[in-house]
């Protein structure tokens, strides 16, 4: 892959899910701080969607509004398994993107989350032709899409839809040779195919920027100054063939601890790749949940259950063994939401987890663990 799409664009690129808040409202101030700030390092791609909590009006106000639009890359989405109720309000959901950033075109156009039963509403609405449409329009610079499935799923929508120009995958070292995420087996799908890659959740959702404390000390035992989100975007940039590495940033530190990473980026050399090996090893001996706190399972939740800081307190229990701890933090997420045992196993849940969890059973297991007088339906 000598020359690719994307070989030039800088290889760091600013996530826009996790924007920081004020409350309810994103910190519009904030942002553009860490807009200036990474633009002034010279970096230039930026992704957000639909799903995003607003995030494609903040970057409106924040970048769209304050700077020369051929300065930039935007990407944005369509998640087609939201459930509109025709192929017209799915299509639909791209004027309103549009429209939203005040963009004028969109760099990058994906399909959302491609995967599992996901896949089906795209074919069915013929949401693969109406993209390429846009980009014969001009509304559309290239056209790709988000994959959360297995390896072979990734091979197989690749054989079938060989105009994606490129495919945005979850990678990080601690998926590399997971069962649920398979990073490196659909890293490896998407070169066979010749697809450059854009790579998402690196620190796994900020997990990897504070891990288990066993595996920090693996990580400051071989570069005591080197932060461990460092440690992780290093590992994913390494990779060949991408576009850029998105790392959701929530402050201006993680802003400037991202920048001094890649401002100033050496890949991996065999004796780290080493220490990442030992870390690998550590994260396989724990039995941790793979939540990414993407928090889609809970925005359908019928009953409301608070499934990511759920998930986060039992994660907690498992790498500290604190149950006390674990059992305050589970009353302070659940405090305004459900306890796990409100859980009815409708599977809404389920159908839109990109890590493919297994959330039902992880609920039980969370009010077995949790609460006094567990009432998880069966």
């Amino acid at each position: 892959m000598a020359d690719y799409l994307g070989q030039d664009i800088p290889k760091l690129g600013f996530g826009l899910m996790r924007l920081p808040r004020k409350g309810e409202e994103i910190d519009i101030e904030q942002v553009e701080a860490m807009v200036d700030a990474f633009l002034a390092a010279g970096f230039t791609y930026f992704d957000t969607a639909r799903v995003y909590n607003d995030s494609e009006a903040a970057i409106k106000k924040a970048l769209v509004d304050r700077y020369p639009r051929e300065s930039y890359q935007l990407a944005s989405k369509l998640a087609a398994w939201l459930g509109p109720k025709d192929a017209e309000e799915a299509r639909q959901m791209f004027s309103t993107s549009l429209e939203t950033t005040g963009a004028g075109y969109f760099d990058f156009y994906l399909l959302h989350n491609i995967g599992a039963g996901r896949t089906k509403v795209f074919d069915d609405y013929k949401l693969w032709d109406y993209v390429h449409d846009l980009r014969e329009e001009g509304l559309v610079r290239h056209l790709g899409f988000s994959f959360h499935d297995k390896a072979d799923v990734l091979d197989r929508v690749l054989d079938a839809h060989p105009e994606a120009e490129f495919v945005q995958l979850q990678i990080n070292y601690a998926d590399w040779d997971g069962t649920y995420v398979q990073s490196g087996k659909c890293y490896e799908v998407a070169r066979k195919h010749g697809k450059p890659v854009i790579v998402m959740e690196p620190v796994k959702g900020g997990l990897l920027a504070k891990p288990p404390a066993t595996v920090e000390a693996i990580l400051k035992e071989a570069e005591p100054q080197a932060t461990c989100a460092s440690w992780a975007l290093r590992f994913a940039a390494s990779l060949d063939g991408l576009v850029t590495v998105l790392s959701g940033m929530s402050t201006i530190e993680q802003m400037e601890d991202n920048l001094a990473t890649m401002c100033a980026f050496k890949p991996l050399d065999p004796s780290e790749h080493a220490v990442i090996e030992r870390a690998q090893a550590e994260f396989a001996s724990m039995d941790l949940i793979g939540c990414t706190n993407c928090a889609y399972c809970a925005e359908g939740c019928p009953e409301h259950v608070a499934i990511p800081g759920i998930f986060s307190s039992v994660n907690s229990y498992r790498m500290f063994g604190d149950m006390a701890a674990a059992k305050f933090n589970y009353g302070l997420e659940t405090g305004q939401a459900a306890l796990a045992s409100a859980c009815v196993e409708c599977g809404q849940c389920e159908g839109v987890c990109p890590q493919h969890l297994p959330i039902i059973e992880e609920l039980k297991a969370a009010a077995k663990l949790f609460e006094d007088a567990p009432k998880v339906a069966s």
